[in-house]
């Protein structure tokens, strides 16, 4: 046993605690007077209750040698003068196999408020995205389970695909099926921002007892602090890291990457940051990269990440969706006039794109979703004329069997949420529709 390390490390433990004290709190932000930090320390602020725990903060910024703090929770026992400590490290969290079938915070603890399981190891919840040349290219299909997208928008193992939608089409219920039915050793769900009735709702009704077998679930609610909001995607992404790092495939769902936005703009204007483009910070779209960029390939295995788009107003074009579809590796348009009209999964495949379904789908594959696109597409350019009476039949061959088709391929493209069809299934079920079965 090789005792010098051990007295070395004596040595050179810092044995004394710093403080700081609590100068103000405006809003969201909280000023103190030292102590010695960094940008990312967490630290922790004494309040003057003896019986209560200290509260949790971050030190987010500087104001003329001033340390600016935002907490973890409420600041209701907060005052003037409390003492400020800091733990000199930035926030981590204990993650392991442990945790599969629990639902916990952005901190990593359980949301019943039970112990955690023994056996879980410390893990830092910001990471640097893997090396772009140490990234294995996305070779393989990964089974989603839902007709529409397996068939005309094949997924890859570690592709990232953006969810895009206004509120109430169906984005948490396609998560659910997604979680259900993929072929992904584990599921890592992210509820950022969401209504505190929907996280038991998503848990026992979409994600339903067999989802939860092999998901972790981080939940944040839109009542608390943007930072445990922020904090909550971290926390996933550093969920989905540690799996991947064991070997496994993981699928990454975050629920929304609009409210973790959100929640970087309040950060952003409580420290003073100019508001840009509808009121967002200029951090908020250089964060957005690096958490999105952490997800996909690496050395050992795969995460494949699903981000639902909150799009307001149904505006495609609106500043976080334009930049997250620059970021990702395809889109997904869920379109309220499909949800409307009572067909699910309300995605309009027309819109929707997977950049990497050339690289990944066979010939065979290709040349009948090319196929079904283009049936699809002479219906939609021509629907007017159908639906008025104005189109002659026998006019136009393209028309003509567009219009043959067009019901079957409908048919075809709704999916029960707890139906279950797998990707060769969904494959054939194309081949049989398109070529009647010949194939």
């Amino acid at each position: 046993m090789n005792i010098q390390h051990y007295l070395s490390a004596i040595e050179q433990a810092d044995t004394y605690k710093r403080y700081g004290k609590v100068l103000q709190v405006v809003g969201l932000m909280i000023e103190s007077q030292g102590p010695e930090a960094n940008i990312g320390e967490v630290c922790y602020i004494h309040t003057s209750s003896n019986n209560k725990a200290p509260i949790l903060s971050e030190v987010v910024g500087f104001n003329n040698e001033k340390i600016i703090l935002m907490p973890y929770s409420e600041v209701n026992e907060i005052g003037p003068g409390c003492l400020v400590e800091s733990t000199g490290k930035p926030l981590s969290v204990k993650i392991g196999r442990g945790l599969i079938g629990k639902v916990v915070n952005s901190l990593g603890k359980n949301l019943d408020e039970s112990p955690l399981p023994k056996g879980l190891s410390n893990y830092q919840t910001e990471q640097s995205p893997p090396n772009p040349m140490l990234r294995p290219p996305i070779a393989e299909p990964i089974q989603v389970g839902v007709k529409a997208i397996d068939s005309l928008l094949t997924v890859g193992k570690g592709q990232r695909i953006g969810i895009f939608a206004g509120s109430g089409v169906g984005k948490s219920t396609l998560l659910g099926m997604i979680a259900r039915n993929s072929s992904a050793d584990i599921n890592v769900i992210a509820l950022i921002g969401e209504r505190g009735r929907e996280v038991r709702e998503f848990i026992e009704k979409d994600l339903g007892e067999e989802g939860l077998k092999k998901s972790i679930v981080v939940v944040a609610t839109s009542d608390q602090p943007a930072l445990m909001r922020i904090k909550g995607a971290y926390t996933a992404t550093a969920i989905s890291e540690y799996f991947r790092d064991l070997g496994l495939q993981v699928n990454l769902m975050m629920d929304s990457v609009t409210r973790v936005a959100m929640a970087g703009r309040e950060i952003g204007l409580a420290t003073g940051e100019p508001p840009t483009t509808k009121g967002y910070t200029p951090s908020v779209f250089a964060t957005l990269p690096k958490l999105l960029e952490r997800t996909g390939t690496n050395e050992h295995g795969t995460i494949t990440a699903f981000y639902t788009v909150l799009v307001d107003g149904d505006d495609m074009n609106e500043p976080i969706a334009d930049t997250v579809r620059g970021i990702l590796d395809g889109h997904f348009v869920m379109d309220r006039k499909l949800a409307e009209r009572g067909q699910f999964p309300a995605i309009n495949v027309l819109k929707s794109i997977s950049r990497v379904m050339n690289q990944i789908a066979s010939q065979d594959h290709k040349e009948i979703a090319q196929e079904m696109r283009s049936l699809m597409a002479t219906y939609e350019e021509n629907s007017e004329l159908i639906q008025i009476g104005a189109y002659k039949r026998g006019t136009d061959h393209e028309i003509d069997k567009a219009i043959l088709y067009y019901p079957k391929i409908q048919a075809f493209l709704e999916q029960e949420v707890f139906e279950y069809v797998t990707l060769d299934e969904s494959i054939k079920m194309m081949k049989a529709l398109i070529y009647g079965g010949t194939n």
